[in-house]
């Protein structure tokens, strides 16, 4: 599928005022104690948990799932997740020393440009949350690696599901 730069353009500028558009009440939600769902770290995709703090690493700990998943061709983040990224964004701004990566993916549908654009805006909604949250921009490195890096090599909806992501690297 091959996408003019007219619509990837017209595409960021739609995630970028969807993802402006907050309230206090938007922002208190990000810390109600939303449920994540049965949703872990795994995919294949390793890093370091949280430095030495073990009580991240506990099961069914929300701070212990390392992987947003979005839905298809889309950088909004689930209101599952927004739990997730509140207790890492805590744990940031509780440790200014610690720093992070967001590695935004894409299954491998649409053109590889098309595909690195949307890694990029989906590590980017998930920017914006933690800095709504009070973290650094100086401890958090988004990167994209759009189709080129898949947690899973189907070619079917379940497999394209696991790679539709970022992860939250340490």
């Amino acid at each position: 599928m091959r996408i003019n730069r007219g619509v990837v353009a017209i595409l960021m500028s739609i995630a970028l005022l969807s993802g402006c558009s907050s309230t206090a009440e938007k922002d208190a939600s990000l810390l109600d104690g939303a449920s994540t769902h049965g949703y872990s770290q795994g995919s294949g995709v390793s890093g370091k948990q949280f430095g030495a703090d073990s009580h991240f690493s506990e099961p069914g700990n929300t701070a212990s799932t390392q992987i947003i998943y979005f839905m298809f061709d889309s950088s909004q983040v689930q209101p599952e997740f927004t739990q997730v990224i509140a207790a890492h964004a805590q744990y940031l701004v509780s440790h200014p020393a610690a720093r992070i990566v967001l590695e935004g993916h894409a299954d491998e549908r649409g053109s590889p440009e098309y595909n690195i654009a949307l890694g990029e805006l989906r590590a980017k909604a998930v920017l914006r949350m933690m800095k709504m949250q009070g973290v650094s921009d100086s401890q958090i490195e988004v990167v994209s690696y759009g189709e080129e890096k898949p947690a899973s090599k189907g070619m079917n909806e379940s497999a394209w599901s696991l790679n539709r992501r970022v992860a939250i690297v340490y």
